[in-house]
């Protein structure tokens, strides 16, 4: 599907699963504007993506923990004249520990950057695809969306946000020309588990999804306006469990995915 006359612009897009979103969107030509800390990565991905098929690549390094970030961006985009048709909010982070010994500045962090930046982008941008009447938005979930998670406290309620504000969204744009696409994904090969310092859990060494296969699915379900997206069957299965079950049930199922692997 050529995306010629689109501009994505993807957050988190250096590594993981925002990484393998950018290169799908690069190989079906639509401009991208291109987010995440570091400067020098951003310049190396950029090259790659304008080798895929990208006919324009715009770097924006920006820490979208900090706050007034996500204003900082827009403000980029104006600046430069472009017009973002897709938004993808995949930047995001966790800490692994219980709630009561991890640094509040810590919390703080996932919190700036998985739901009040997500938030301020998505206001600030689906306003200017209202005035368009043309847009869509892919928001990246999580199965933690569906599971309190012991030690993964703080990020499983970010993620749990995230999917009730993408739903809430879904109602509210239904007789718009805008979509919004919540992908959730299992725990997937990505950097995320050593950000957290999880990597020796069992839910980062028992088959991690290739974050390949789950921005592929994303990637074609924004593209069809679904309202989910799950990449694994087992995936499916655990949200069905999960939301059949009792919280307590469902939290006590998720720390045992959060000890460490002996």
């Amino acid at each position: 599907m050529a995306l010629i006359n689109e501009t994505a612009l993807i957050t988190g897009a250096t590594s993981g699963i925002g990484y393998e979103l950018a290169k799908l969107f690069a190989a079906d030509k639509a401009r991208l504007v291109i987010v995440s800390r570091g400067e020098e990565m951003l310049w190396q991905v950029s090259k790659e993506f304008r080798d895929l098929g990208a006919p324009d690549v715009t770097i924006i390094p920006k820490d979208l923990s900090i706050p007034g970030a996500a204003e900082d961006v827009y403000a980029r985009t104006k600046e430069l004249g472009i017009n973002i048709s897709i938004l993808v909010n995949d930047a995001g982070v966790g800490e692994h520990g219980y709630f009561s010994e991890i640094d509040l500045e810590k919390e703080d962090t996932i919190i700036n950057l998985n739901v009040v930046s997500l938030v301020h982008l998505t206001k600030l941008y689906l306003r200017d695809m209202l005035n368009m009447d043309h847009g869509r938005i892919l928001n990246l979930a999580s199965i933690a969306s569906y599971q309190p998670t012991p030690t993964l406290a703080v990020y499983a309620a970010s993620k749990a946000f995230v999917l009730s504000f993408t739903d809430a969204l879904i109602h509210e744009l239904q007789d718009t020309g805008i979509t919004i696409t919540a992908l959730i994904p299992g725990p997937a090969d990505t950097d995320f588990f050593r950000k957290a310092h999880a990597e020796n859990t069992k839910a980062a060494l028992d088959n991690p999804q290739d974050p390949a296969k789950v921005a592929k699915a994303g990637y074609e379900g924004l593209l069809k306006g679904k309202h989910h997206v799950t990449s694994k069957f087992s995936v499916q299965a655990q949200v069905a469990m999960s939301t059949a079950m009792p919280n307590e049930a469902v939290s006590s199922m998720a720390s045992t995915y959060m000890k460490e692997k002996k």
